[in-house]
């Protein structure tokens, strides 16, 4: 039987990673900070807190593959329509000199990256509320496309 402290601090430590909101790195440090100091006392806040943290490097991972994909997309873009004598002579551009159509499909490779990004951090959110709730009510929670980090 669960105790009504193990399911506040299981929940905590979910909505803990809602602190990168505010802190940089919040939804690292914190639910690491509260999953070891309360791992031995519960199997259940142990569990969460495992999920939690896998969850966050997860999200991390995911971050990281997109964002390798956009950054340089939308710079060799830009790049490509900026010539490299323009730069040196000191000339200013107006938009009109800029022809993307040319670059259209890796254009669209970035913006698709960026969607998705954007989708995987709106879910990201919606998540932890969810498992904060269900680990609260005493359900253990298992957040979807998670890697197995910790075990």
């Amino acid at each position: 039987m669960l105790t009504n402290s193990e399911k506040k601090w299981a929940a905590f430590t979910h909505l803990s990673a809602l602190s990168q909101y505010c802190l940089p790195l919040g939804n690292f440090v914190i639910p690491i900070i509260i999953w070891s100091s309360k791992k031995n006392e519960s199997a259940f806040v142990d569990y969460n807190g495992k999920q939690c943290i896998n969850f966050q490097l997860s999200i991390l991972l995911y971050s990281l593959i997109l964002g390798a994909i956009i950054v340089p997309v939308f710079i060799i873009t830009f790049l490509k329509q900026i010539p490299l004598y323009e730069l040196t002579q000191h000339h200013h551009f107006t938009s009109n000199e800029f022809n993307f159509g040319e670059n259209i499909g890796l254009i669209s490779t970035g913006c698709i990256a960026l969607f998705m990004l954007a989708v995987i951090k709106i879910t990201e959110f919606f998540l932890i509320i969810q498992a904060s709730v269900k680990t609260a009510n005493g359900e253990q929670y298992k957040y979807p496309l998670t890697i197995k980090f910790l075990k």
